[in-house]
């Protein structure tokens, strides 16, 4: 028995070593999966602002002559929107700053497209307008809760990543530190609306 309790010990060491490097890697995946999973329901939201927008600039369009610069810019703003796109296994910085100026030109546009109406009573007035307006609202609101459930699920991963041991074998399987969504750039200054 003497003769075997060497390769014992090893085999145990062994095995709580592979336990432990798995729990490791295992937890990273899931963890990450997670991310992954938030990320898409951000960008689920994102589509039906998309989706809520080609309907709203309809509607308006069909009730009232206006502006039509006001109108492309929210037509050209959300075109750009969706041509940004953001790899959700190597969420970067740099990605997330690019999508987040992409949303705010459609944000910004949008803006200045409710205040033209404004001055159209009988659009104010349109059922289905009002309608669209609702929706868009609870829209943004599922925008907000769907970025912050990203930041959300990011925490703990880049936490799991970054903390000691983990990270000397988060680097070797090849997961990295994701970024937050962060404020667009003046988004700290108070908004003007002008009639």
């Amino acid at each position: 028995m003497k003769r075997f309790l060497p390769w014992i010990i090893v085999a145990v060491v062994v095995i709580v070593i592979f336990s432990w490097v798995k729990g490791i890697n295992n937890t990273a995946v899931t963890l990450n999966q997670t991310v992954e999973q938030s990320w898409g329901d951000v960008q689920t939201a994102y589509q039906r602002r998309n989706d809520l927008i080609g309907n709203l600039v309809n509607t308006v369009k069909g009730a009232a002559e206006f502006e039509k610069g006001t109108l492309t810019a929210v037509i050209e703003a959300r075109a750009k929107a969706t041509q940004v796109t953001v790899d959700p296994t190597n969420i970067t910085p740099e990605q997330l700053a690019e999508f987040n100026k992409a949303q705010s030109g459609v944000s910004s546009s949008l803006s200045r497209l409710l205040v033209t109406v404004e001055q159209y009573p009988d659009l104010k007035a349109n059922a289905n307008f009002l309608k669209l307006q609702d929706e868009l609202a609870s829209t943004e609101n599922q925008i907000l809760t769907a970025r912050t459930r990203f930041n959300e699920a990011v925490k703990p991963y880049n936490t799991h990543i970054k903390t000691f041991p983990n990270s000397m074998f988060a680097g070797m399987f090849g997961f990295k530190e994701k970024a937050y969504f962060n404020a667009v750039e003046g988004a700290d200054k108070p908004v003007e609306v002008k009639f």
